[in-house]
């Protein structure tokens, strides 16, 4: 029904912005990336989504295209309302998702609020083929060879038994764009990791 707004950020919340536009003030939940770019008394475009259920309506603000359909693929997945995928949204980027996903690494999500294991791995097994289908448009070989894909899986493994947060090992493993084994793939991730 609305596809973005356009006009002057009159308020910004701890989980919510109020856009004026046309003399209306929109109140749009956000997750906390997209209220770091909002700024009272600015021009801004914020992209939207109007979410009906049970007789409410809400409405969504996105700082990016891609962070509102990783919106769209969460609140997909069975018992992910849109409350869960903002707070999904808040701590891990669009690309942080599909990398946990990439790797099955449901400790990837363990920094988000009100997000269980059992939850996690709902995530993981429901968006693993849309996510592994947008890989593929974007990368020149679409089909990851189901071996690369447990020497990744395995790699996350090592990493968080090292120590490391799920989500660092996600993101470094998924980085890496061609190892030779387990082994390889670690070092480069761990190189990867120092760098930042």
């Amino acid at each position: 029904m609305y596809a973005y707004i356009r006009g002057i950020v009159d308020e910004v919340a701890v989980d919510r912005a109020v856009v004026e536009a046309g003399g209306v003030g929109y109140e749009l939940f956000c997750s906390s990336m997209t209220l770091k770019m909002l700024h009272v008394g600015e021009s801004a475009k914020v992209l939207t989504y109007l979410h009906l259920a049970d007789g409410v309506q809400a409405l969504y603000g996105f700082a990016s295209a891609e962070e509102r359909e990783m919106f769209r693929k969460l609140i997909g997945v069975t018992r992910i309302g849109p409350k869960l995928a903002v707070s999904v949204l808040s701590v891990m980027t669009p690309s942080d998702v599909r990398a946990a996903v990439v790797t099955d690494n449901p400790s990837a999500f363990d920094r988000v609020t009100g997000m269980g294991k059992k939850t996690a791995q709902r995530v993981i097994l429901e968006l693993a083929g849309s996510v592994r289908d947008e890989i593929g448009t974007h990368r020149a070989s679409a089909d990851a060879a189901p071996l690369e894909q447990d020497i990744r899986t395995e790699a996350v493994a090592a990493l968080t038994s090292l120590g490391y947060d799920g989500h660092s090992a996600s993101r470094a493993v998924a980085a890496v764009a061609d190892a030779s084994s387990v082994e390889d793939l670690i070092t480069k991730a761990l190189r990867s990791m120092a760098k930042g």
